[in-house]
Formats: C-alpha cells, structure tokens, sequence
C-alpha cells in the first residue's frame, strides 16, 4: 500500500514539473490596425482551418483598450522555420488584405527564455 502511496507522489511530482510541449516552440506577434473588427474577426476565424495547415498550434487575438481596430495576434509553431513560412505565405498575405488590414503590420517571433 505504501509503494502505490509512493508512485502516486512521485508521479504528481513529475507531472508539476513537467515543462509545457510549447517551451521549446516559437511564438509569432502581430500587430497591425484593421478597418473594422467585426469584419477581420469574421475573416480571422475563416482563416482557421488554413492557419491550422500551415503550422499554427495555438492563437490568441489581442485588442488595444483605447482601439478595438489596433489588434494583435499570437500564433504558435513547433519551429522557427514553420513560423517563418506562415508568416510569408501567400495565403496570409491574400487573407490579410480580405480582412481589412491596414498599412503594413508589425511582426516579430520569440521563443521561451531560459531560466
């Protein structure tokens, strides 16, 4: 009975240890300004399924307080090389402009800092 106590503890320990599958992974960031939100959100969500294909793991969508049309948005790759692809593909390029981003956005890429 003990033993069983043991690994139950020991396993709980491993598992509030363990580091998330994305420490390694790479976040993309951007941020750009759309003509409405209504309309880019619609055609962000469209894009989902593409996204999703091209690498994208995980999202999020950010928007300014003072601006609901300043937006940003976080996407997710295993690699720097998939967020790289992503990032200059056509598809985004031709699915930004349907959504109505204005002006060139800002983007950058990031992994997780080392402790």
């Amino acid at each position: 009975m003990r033993a069983i106590a043991f690994l139950g503890l020991f396993f709980c320990a491993v598992l509030a240890t363990a580091q998330p599958v994305m420490a390694a992974g790479v976040r993309l960031f951007v941020r750009h300004e759309v003509t409405d939100y209504a309309a880019w959100r619609k055609a962000y969500n469209e894009f989902d399924k593409t996204r999703r294909k091209l690498g994208v793991t995980a999202q999020a969508v950010y928007q300014n307080v003072d601006n609901p049309n300043d937006v940003t948005v976080t996407h997710d790759f295993k690699t720097l090389d998939k967020a790289k692809a992503f990032a200059a593909s056509q598809e985004l390029k031709d699915a930004m402009q349907k959504a109505g981003v204005k002006g060139a956005p800002t983007v950058w890429f990031t992994t997780t800092a080392k402790k």
